[in-house]
């Protein structure tokens, strides 16, 4: 009991010896004020650096090297903090490591924030006009109009929204207009009135307000056999061929083509083929073919486009020259399914994050973790 008694009195003893320490509150806000005086240094640093960058940025425009030597040059001058710290009678060892990382890193992020909002639109534009072209169709036949389609844009704007076209024959220019944009939309429609065949070239070319230009050089072809029935033979001299609804009927269309069809004496029906198969094919079995009949089948292909972000369908048709003949016989399956329903060309609609998302992780991030560390920091 005595031995408890005394080690209880010696506990009592050392804890009235404890004396929690008294706060030092000059000591403490002195010390804040050092840091926030080397964040707002590091802030107003990046941001003069990150103008500087820029012009070196301009004059690197055309340097493979233009990206990594601008990130050099920003990283390099974080080196001067240190000597602005001692210009400015800021103590770094009231940082501390963590203090002195923050303030770093407060500069970095200025520094980039700043030169990507200046590399971009509106302040700056160091890209050329972009043109995607598309001919419709790639291979027409005679009679038929080849639509050339582009979707013409620039960050700076396009100079007096224009574009310069340009159409060449046996190296012979045959077409040569200027002609303006709708909506950032060129469009030429070509009507062969020549009936001419082979391939034909086109040059569209423009510039932006800055006085950069870009030109898109894009081909397409006139033919008569652009569209055909190879099987079964004869079918294009009356009175055709014998089928039954088992026949296959094979269509070779030699022009990219999103939508093929034919008519049966004004009947429509479409035609479908797997990605392994050279023809389209299709019978007599589908609904529009009548049994005991000789009908006239004629045979049509479309092409549609779609440019990103636009929700316009741009198409046109090829029409085939050549008309087709068919002795059908009196099976019962003549005319029995219904017509294929093919898979069309959809909108396309494409999503690219910006900078803006980029910085603003990298922000937040940041600021969690200085609140976090000012946070754990004040309750040592």
């Amino acid at each position: 009991m005595a031995k408890r008694r005394k080690e209880k009195d010696e506990e009592e003893v050392e804890e009235a010896d404890f004396k929690i320490p008294k706060f030092n509150e000059k000591a403490f806000v002195s010390k804040e004020k050092e840091k926030m005086r080397a964040t707002f240094l590091s802030f107003i640093f990046g941001f003069i650096i990150a103008f500087i960058t820029f012009g070196f940025w301009v004059l690197l425009t055309n340097s493979p090297f233009q990206w990594t030597l601008v990130f050099l040059f920003g990283l390099f001058n974080a080196s001067w903090l240190r000597y602005l710290f001692s210009r400015f009678n800021i103590d770094e060892s009231v940082l501390e490591r963590k203090g002195q990382f923050a303030a770093y890193a407060v500069y970095f992020l200025t520094w980039l924030f700043i030169l990507i909002i200046l590399v971009n639109p509106p302040f700056y534009d160091g890209e050329s006009p972009v043109i995607n072209a598309v001919s419709l169709p790639d291979m027409q036949e005679t009679g038929g109009t080849v639509n050339v389609v582009a979707h013409v844009v620039d960050n700076s704007g396009i100079k007096n929204n224009e574009v310069q076209f340009k159409l060449n024959y046996n190296e012979s220019v045959i077409v040569e207009e200027t002609i303006k944009l709708e909506n950032n939309i060129f469009e030429y429609e070509f009507l062969n009135p020549d009936n001419n065949l082979g391939t034909f070239s086109y040059i569209i070319q423009t510039e932006d307000n800055l006085g950069k230009t870009t030109q898109f050089n894009g081909t397409f072809v006139y033919d008569n056999d652009v569209i055909k029935i190879p099987e079964p033979p004869g079918a294009s001299i009356f009175p055709g061929p014998s089928i039954t609804y088992a026949t296959d009927i094979k269509i070779d269309v030699k022009a990219d083509a999103d939508w093929v069809y034919y008519t049966v004496d004004g009947e429509t029906i479409n035609v479908t083929k797997d990605a392994d198969d050279k023809y389209y094919s299709t019978t007599a079995s589908y609904k529009g073919w009548e049994k005991n009949t000789k009908p006239t089948v004629k045979i049509y292909a479309k092409v549609i486009h779609y440019f990103e972000n636009i929700p316009i369908a741009f198409n046109n048709s090829i029409v085939d020259n050549t008309e087709y003949y068919f002795n059908v016989s009196d099976d019962n399956e003549i005319g029995d399914l219904d017509s294929p329903v093919p898979t069309l060309p959809q909108p396309i609609t494409v999503t690219v994050p910006g900078f803006e998302l980029f910085i603003a992780l990298i922000s937040l991030i940041a600021v969690v973790l200085f609140f976090k560390y000012k946070k754990k920091h004040q309750r040592r």
